[in-house]
């Protein structure tokens, strides 16, 4: 229940002053990464997250019958309503690496056949949700993701202590923020199937304001552990879809107290229970074709894509909707190739042939 006391109402934005020169400070840093990735040799010009990727999967987006009416919202607004969905697995460094050096772990969803107003316009009928193996994100606020950035970029691949140890002064030392990036770059996967991935971020949920999480089903579970193999996580998801459908509960929570659970701040976890609101089931299939690794390759995906119902919202998600645009529209020039959202009929004609 909200408190009394709390002066933050829920789910409403509180904007930094500075936070249009971060965002651009932050694109910038973005796009130099990937320009100068590209300039020392390395093809396609890659995301300067999440760039790579284990495959793209054909799912099926299935909303839960019997909703009760403060969950029909958006994608959600009718019982028992299915679309196809476009899954893409993913590490989260920016700068591709063995699957058995430690990373955070992405899941990006997009639904396709979303009719209605979008707030983009660069998208028509497609809605995204974007999700990583860990319930909070390790950067505050804008200052410091630009701090982050500016850090990362001198480890040259190594941790970034700089930045959580930034003087002699300990009490300007983020020990918040490194513990949930040393958590989130340590988990043990042995499948990007069978592990549960969150929003970390909030979004609208029509008025309100919600967190979001797909969660694996126990029939995903495998008892495979990781290996040494560069690429074992795609290799698992192979061998899982060969012949097994894999299936996750996406489930929401809503922001109850707008002090405890702040909007702005998203190394905050949110303590309200998980509704589900949704089944979705990825058949058997395969999807690693050449064909298939490059279409994905070229997809762009953002929480931006979005019905205004399930607009992002913080701080974080104010600066995505720069950011992310920036980059896809960049790394699409550098490789030569159109930016464009799919189709029903063009992700159907290369991921339509599922196994029996």
């Amino acid at each position: 229940m909200q408190s009394q006391k709390s002066k933050l109402e829920l789910g409403k934005e509180y904007p930094s002053a500075n936070e249009e020169s971060a965002i651009q400070a932050i694109t910038q840093i973005s796009i130099q990464q990937i320009e100068q990735n590209y300039q020392a040799g390395e093809r396609p010009a890659r995301r300067d997250a999440h760039a790579k990727h284990h495959g793209c999967v054909r799912g099926e987006f299935i909303v839960e019958a019997n909703l009760p009416e403060e969950m029909k919202v958006g994608v959600f607004k009718d019982s028992g309503k299915k679309f196809t969905a476009c899954i893409r697995f993913s590490n989260s460094s920016g700068n591709p690496k063995p699957d058995y050096q430690g990373d955070a772990r992405g899941m990006a969803i997009k639904l396709i056949g979303v009719e209605g107003e979008k707030l983009l316009i660069d998208e028509l009928r497609t809605q995204d949700f974007i999700l990583v193996n860990n319930s909070v994100f390790s950067l505050r606020n804008l200052q410091d993701y630009v701090e982050f950035f500016v850090a990362l970029t001198e480890a040259k691949g190594n941790l970034p202590l700089k930045f959580f140890v930034p003087g002699y002064n300990p009490f300007k030392w983020r020990w918040h923020e490194l513990k949930i990036f040393i958590s989130a770059f340590n988990k043990k996967v042995a499948s990007p199937l069978e592990i549960q991935y969150w929003s970390m971020t909030p979004y609208k949920f029509g008025d309100r304001a919600i967190k979001f999480s797909v969660k694996p089903s126990a029939d995903n579970i495998s008892g495979r552990t990781a290996s040494r193999s560069p690429n074992y996580l795609r290799e698992a998801m192979i061998e899982h879809l060969n012949s097994k459908e894999a299936c996750f509960d996406f489930l929401i929570q809503f922001q109850t107290d707008a002090e405890q659970m702040p909007i702005e701040d998203s190394t905050i976890e949110w303590t309200s229970p998980f509704y589900k609101v949704a089944t979705l089931k990825i058949p058997p299939q395969t999807f690693d074709s050449p064909e298939q690794m490059e279409f994905c390759e070229n997809l762009s995906y953002t929480p931006w894509h979005a019905l205004p119902e399930h607009q992002p919202l913080g701080a974080t998600n104010r600066a995505r909707k720069q950011i992310y645009t920036a980059i896809s529209q960049r790394r699409h020039e550098l490789n030569g190739v159109s930016r464009q959202e799919p189709t029903e009929s063009d992700f159907s004609s290369l991921f339509g042939h599922l196994k029996g």
